[in-house]
């Protein structure tokens, strides 16, 4: 198996995008100002057993994408991209893929994913499974709120969950 890698522009920054010959294995939103710094690969590397090669245009058809997700096309990624789930088992896998479920500007609480995948009362470890996920934005655990209603945390960046839901709440109601 060979795992490359390309950089794709969000709003928040270039964000990392690794495959694999079966699809998107890692689309990741770095911390780093630079998202070229060695680490984020070495971490890849860690969790794939293989270091990614640059492959430059790898993420062309991902960044079309987001710009029309960003500009308030509905994009289910998902169903567009095939994405590489081997970083991700058991009940977070399940966790996720429910999650891909979610609408277009509609929200579920960790709660209610927990019971569409499978397991009622697991709301803390979907939470996990959102914190872990290898696809942010692609898989869209920005979707997932408390069961207050408050939105939550997104990593250490909850302004960027506001961000996205608010995006898929005005682009709805056009």
């Amino acid at each position: 198996m060979t795992f490359r890698y390309d950089f794709a522009p969000t709003p928040f920054g270039d964000a990392l995008a690794i495959y694999s010959d079966d699809g998107l294995v890692s689309f990741d939103l770095s911390e780093a100002a630079d998202p070229t710094v060695p680490w984020l690969l070495d971490q890849a590397s860690r969790m794939l057993h293989a270091m990614p090669e640059p492959d430059p245009g790898a993420a062309d058809e991902l960044a079309v994408l987001l710009d029309a997700y960003f500009e308030g096309a509905p994009i289910r990624f998902d169903a567009e991209i095939p994405l590489d789930w081997r970083l991700v088992e058991g009940f977070h896998l399940a966790a996720l893929q429910a999650i891909c479920e979610i609408d277009w500007g509609q929200t579920l609480s960790y709660g209610e994913v927990a019971v569409l995948a499978g397991h009622p009362g697991a709301a803390r470890a979907v939470g996990t499974a959102c914190r872990v996920t290898p696809f942010s934005i692609v898989v869209p655990v920005h979707r997932v709120i408390r069961s207050d209603g408050s939105v939550g945390q997104y990593g250490a960046h909850p302004e960027r969950k506001a961000f996205l839901l608010d995006l898929e709440r005005e682009a709805a109601g056009r």
